[in-house]
């Protein structure tokens, strides 16, 4: 078993505090990733995890073990770095057997574990070559081996695949989460990029200023954030925001000037019991908010500035009627051709919105 619990965990660099009261469990076999801008604390998380660095307060524990004070070649734990740090100078194979080499492994069992990681990785025909001859997609592969190979518990990724180009970061995407179910190995990933914590992860912790954000599933923290910046920070293209009021069951959206949702009397009912003040948020996904020159469902109006076409999907981009500093998105189907400056309606289903608290930003209702 491989089983992380972060208690209560705070680190400061002088006057800054880096994390801010973490409590985290990553269950046996999972894949976790640490998602969130620069500087919001993930790389930090990772090192107390990894023991090369120790929390100012709180306790990192495997399997109940408190291994705060462990030292990280104690700790049972591979770690693959944004950079690969592979030794040029060494072959292929010279390279991924280094840490069995230094633990003193006979050289049969040395021989079959290389070759059966790099057969793993599809990299058995580069085990003679030289390492400062690799591609940097091969490299990422060897530095991955090396750590593999040692066969730790625990596997902590920091941004690995940054270095990539798109399309290599696509497939090796695919490549790792099937290493990683194939191995059994609690995984840890910390990313920047949203598509590879979605696309990786069972589960994303989102932290924002030191401070954890959410911690759910893919699914839960794209369909219910729980808050402005995991709404925001979550989908590509971002989510629409509109500043809105809450009045007898009606909300009148302050960005459009005849903008108002009547509520059916089920979300009547629901907004009626939850909301604080009637100063609100709302959120449209790109892909829930659908363009046509025809008036359906309500009497939102913006106008067109640009469009993407995407091949899959056309991303249209508009001022609202009422507010030219800000800008709609909506995802519509490939063929759709807007001109420049046409005056469009919006419509969405009553079930795609997202309601928050204008003060505190928290979700108050996705519908």
């Amino acid at each position: 078993m491989a089983n992380i619990f972060l208690d209560n965990l705070v680190k400061r660099f002088g006057k800054q505090t880096a994390v801010k009261n973490l409590t985290l469990e990553v269950k046996d076999k999972e894949f976790v990733a640490i998602l969130g801008p620069s500087g919001c604390g993930k790389t930090t998380t990772m090192n107390m995890i990894s023991g090369l660095l120790k929390p100012d307060s709180g306790r990192v524990y495997f399997d109940g073990r408190d291994v705060t004070d462990v030292p990280p070649g104690k700790r049972g734990v591979g770690f693959v770095f944004q950079n690969y740090a592979v030794f040029t100078h060494m072959s292929v194979y010279d390279n991924i057997a280094f840490g069995l080499r230094i633990k003193k492994f006979p050289t049969e069992e040395i021989e079959r574990e290389v070759r059966g990681v790099a057969e793993l990785l599809k990299i058995t025909h580069l085990l003679g070559v030289s390492a400062s001859k690799l591609s940097i997609n091969d490299m990422q592969k060897v530095a991955l081996a090396r750590s593999m190979v040692t066969k730790p518990k625990i596997f902590l990724l920091d941004e690995p695949l940054s270095n990539l180009d798109a399309a290599l970061r696509n497939i090796m995407r695919a490549e790792l989460k099937k290493i990683q179910q194939e191995l059994g190995q609690t995984t840890i990933y910390v990313t920047h990029d949203q598509v590879e914590a979605m696309s990786l992860a069972d589960r994303i912790a989102v932290m924002n200023f030191a401070v954890l954000q959410q911690y759910a599933t893919p699914h839960e923290v794209y369909n219910k954030p729980v808050n402005l910046f995991v709404a925001r920070f979550i989908g590509s293209p971002t989510i629409n925001f509109f500043d809105a009021l809450y009045e007898s069951g009606r909300i009148n959206m302050i960005d459009f000037k005849e903008g108002k949702i009547e509520l059916s009397k089920r979300y009547r009912n629901q907004l009626n019991s939850l909301l604080k003040n009637n100063e609100l948020v709302v959120g449209l996904r790109p892909e829930h908010l659908k363009v046509s020159g025809k008036k359906k469902n309500y009497n939102l109006k913006g106008q067109v500035v640009s469009f993407e076409p995407l091949g899959s999907k056309t991303i249209v981009y508009m001022h609202p009627d009422n507010n030219q500093g800000l800008i709609i998105k909506s995802a519509m189907e490939s063929d759709f051709k807007p001109e420049i400056g046409d005056k469009l309606y919006l419509d969405f289903k009553e079930s795609g919105l997202y309601v928050f608290d204008r003060k505190s930003t928290e979700l108050v209702l996705k519908f």
